[in-house]
């Protein structure tokens, strides 16, 4: 392929170098050196004591070495702060940072000379995306001598020493506790949103005022009891959704962004999406082993605060033919998040789901004005379950999209949509008997225009089954193809070559134009975004008529993503997507531009860099 011999061109935006005060040392000295570093603007490595669930952090050892007893590795104080793209606290360095090493020389090395190797793997980030993880070596050569004279071995208390492990050697591991302050994305929002919609069903609702009353009306308690019963038993309920959240983050734990783009991974969560939502539907009902629950329905008689915790889990048991599917639909999305969100999502989770019984049980003046229970609760129910089955269709769109096999097409998908979104609408108007809707009841106010907005939403998608843009939902639908493609065809006169790079460079050359190479993906909700909304835009437009243009797949399942994905990694040492690379018909790089932006400047800017 024309690219392989520009692979050493890597992108590498950060200069390692290590450095000694002194260059000669005693045998047994302590000899400090320091591992400096020069860091391109923009761009930051992250530091040695980064937690796990989001980016690589840094790790930092020096080579074997028959003369060296050991050495320790410091680090400078990191800036912490939320990295919105891995949805976790992170520590970033940018700049100048410097990492000291004390190396301990051996009483017995032989002396001469010493070559001393540092060995770094890390990961360096822009705002915008991520090169993946490297391994780099820097050298420093000493000289053992007896006659030397011992070196100022102290480090400023502002560094840090760091273990084999990526702890601090000096500061306490931190608690597990403030973990729920790591993400505020939209992902935990969602969780929690479940958590409280899930509390509208026939297994939960009924059960509030039954379970708070029980913990305020015992005579033998006062009330600051009563609420620490509460608190204990809203306990219950975290422990077990967390510790399912936790089992889901340690069986799946691959790479995310190629989770997102793996049938196997897509087909588990479309199949549980399914089951989950034909349950909602009525179709069934997932129970769990009786014996189960009732082995711990006995253990909650016990009494105590230990007997409310296995009664808090008891009902999350109990509850779980209404609350599975709620559960299994979270925690089949959330195989494409971060590590951390994985078990976040379930910990929010639990917490909408138990916050009605603690706050009621602080409150108990409001357990008089909840709602009666009744066929709304039914509603609810049957709703999400046409909502469930319309998000499985965007993870089977996936597969396809990812297989080539064009059956779920723009048109179909989209018309799966708009009936499975009609539906609830009809269902909710009283114009589709199925469970919760008797024909005699009068239609409220609430009920009528839910069912509009559904209506509405189902009427707003067809469109789009003509191939006209639907905005910011086009991220998550099958592209338009055809000529009726808003990103390219008769609506745009800029055609992209796909999968033909070398017969794209032979036309820039021949039109004496820069090559614009797209680096994209089937399933890649970013890329459809910017195909749908940034490229139909007038001045984008008229910038690439001006442009040579090529897509490269890189996820699919054929030989030529696989080719594609392995030139993106060796010429721009990154696999993201989307990425941007502007060459001149030498295939010198002219500029790249990552990831997603929603700036039309910004990327106009772009398009008309020169050579």
């Amino acid at each position: 392929m024309a690219w392989l011999p520009l692979a050493a061109q890597r992108q590498d935006p950060v200069k390692w170098t290590l450095v000694a005060d002194s260059t000669k040392a005693a045998p047994g000295a302590t000899i400090p050196v320091r591992l400096e570093t020069i860091i391109e603007p923009g761009w930051h490595v992250y530091s040695l004591t980064t937690p796990a669930g989001g980016p690589n952090p840094t790790k930092i050892k020096l080579a074997d070495n028959p003369a060296i007893a050991g050495f320790r590795v410091f680090q400078p104080k990191p800036e912490a702060k939320l990295d919105e793209g891995f949805g976790i606290k992170t520590e970033t360095y940018e700049e100048h940072p410097a990492f000291p090493i004390l190396v301990q020389l051996k009483k017995d090395a032989a002396p001469g000379s010493l070559d001393l190797t540092a060995q770094m793997r890390y990961q360096v980030c822009s705002g915008k995306t991520c090169l993946p993880p490297r391994n780099k070596t820097a050298n420093l050569q000493l000289t053992i001598d007896s006659s030397a004279p011992a070196a100022n071995a102290a480090i400023p208390p502002e560094f840090v020493e760091v273990k084999a492990n990526g702890s601090p050697a000096n500061v306490p591991p931190p608690s597990a506790a403030p973990a729920v302050q790591q993400s505020f994305g939209a992902f935990l929002l969602v969780a929690f949103g479940f958590g409280l919609a899930s509390i509208f069903t026939p297994c939960v609702f009924p059960m509030i005022p039954i379970t708070v009353s029980f913990f305020l009306d015992r005579d033998s308690q006062s009330k600051s009891q009563g609420v620490m019963q509460a608190l204990v038993f809203s306990l219950g309920i975290v422990l077990l959704f967390t510790t399912l959240g936790l089992g889901t983050a340690l069986v799946f734990h691959g790479n995310v962004s190629q989770l997102g783009s793996n049938a196997w991974v897509n087909g588990f969560i479309s199949i549980v999406f399914l089951i989950f939502g034909l349950s909602l539907l009525g179709a069934f009902e997932i129970t769990l082993p009786s014996g189960l629950l009732t082995k711990m329905n006995s253990a909650s008689a016990g009494g105590g605060y230990a007997g409310t915790l296995v009664m808090g889990l008891t009902f999350s048991l109990t509850a779980f033919a209404c609350v599975g599917p709620f559960i299994g639909t979270l925690l089949a999305a959330s195989v494409q998040q971060s590590l951390t969100e994985r078990v976040l999502g379930m910990v929010f989770f639990a917490l909408g789901l138990a916050a009605p019984f603690f706050l009621l049980a602080l409150f108990p003046a409001y357990l008089q004005k909840l709602p009666r229970g009744g066929w709304w609760l039914v509603r609810v129910k049957m709703v999400m379950g046409f909502v469930i089955l319309a998000a499985m269709l965007k993870y089977v769109a996936s597969i396809d999209q990812v297989l080539q096999t064009n059956l779920l097409t723009r048109p179909i998908f989209l018309a799966a949509w708009f009936v499975l979104f009609t539906m609830p609408g009809l269902y909710l108007l009283g114009l589709l008997r199925l469970e919760g809707i008797k024909g005699d009841e009068t239609l409220g106010v609430g009920r009528m225009l839910t069912g509009a907005a559904f209506l509405i939403f189902a009427v707003s998608l067809l469109p789009g089954m003509f191939g006209a843009s639907l905005g910011e939902l086009d991220a998550y639908v099958p592209a338009a193809t055809g000529p009726m493609a808003f990103g390219g065809g008769a609506a745009n006169p800029n055609l992209w070559m796909k999968n033909q790079y070398p017969d794209a460079l032979a036309k820039a050359k021949q039109e004496n134009k820069l090559l614009l190479v797209n680096f994209t993906g089937y399933a890649c909700t970013n890329c459809h975004w910017m195909k749908a909304n940034m490229f139909p835009r007038p001045e984008i437009a008229a910038a690439l008529k001006d442009l040579v243009l090529v897509e490269l797949y890189t996820d699919g399942s054929d030989e030529a993503s696989r080719l594609n994905q392995e030139m993106e990694d060796k010429r721009f040492q990154t696999v993201a997507m989307p990425y941007y690379a502007l060459l001149d018909s030498d295939e010198k790089v002219v500029k790249v531009f990552p990831g997603l932006t929603k700036d039309p400047q910004e990327f106009l800017s772009f398009l008309k860099s020169k050579t």
